[in-house]
């Protein structure tokens, strides 16, 4: 089969079936004149491999697996290990994320609820009116180096705008 029908077939990209045969998995033959050529199987091979990467999968990760997912041999050892390492890195990720968007949802409601005891006046004329100092606490939050983090940062109605929160500006 050619790589065309073999990415339509499979619902992906050329571009992916050359970066799956560079990461080593799938393999093809060529023909004489240069022409990738790939066996019967790599339909369903590349059906695997996606749903591999979906899990969240390195592409190291998946050339361990993909053989016994595939049937073509007995699991390396460590297998399950490595399998277990991944979920545990994905529980934090989604912690991690969990968080940011906590935060994310009490910015939102310093932001939308006049009642708030800590919302930002709105801007008026163009000119942002000068809000109280409660207003001017702000959850900094983001993630880095794949742990979420957050910290109070106070600023005060005389600092420069840049240090203001974004929604006080």
């Amino acid at each position: 089969m050619r790589i065309g029908e073999v990415a339509e077939r499979a619902g992906v990209s050329v571009r992916a079936l050359r970066y799956y045969e560079e990461q080593r998995l799938l393999g093809a033959t060529r023909t004489g004149g240069g022409q990738r050529q790939y066996p019967d199987g790599a339909v369903e091979r590349v059906r695997m491999i996606q749903q591999l990467y979906a899990a969240g999968l390195s592409s190291r990760l998946v050339r361990e697996v993909l053989p016994r997912c595939m049937n073509e041999g007995d699991a390396p050892h460590g297998f399950t290990d490595n399998l277990v390492t991944e979920r545990a890195r994905i529980d934090r990720q989604i912690n991690d994320l969990t968080a940011v968007r906590a935060r994310l949802d009490e910015i939102i409601a310093v932001t939308t609820d006049p009642s708030h005891p800590d919302h930002c006046h709105p801007v008026r004329a163009g000119v942002a009116a000068v809000p109280p100092e409660s207003a001017c606490r702000t959850l900094v939050t983001g993630v880095r180096e794949g742990r979420a983090h957050s910290k109070v940062r106070t600023t005060h109605p005389w600092s420069p705008p840049a240090l203001k929160p974004w929604w006080c500006r």
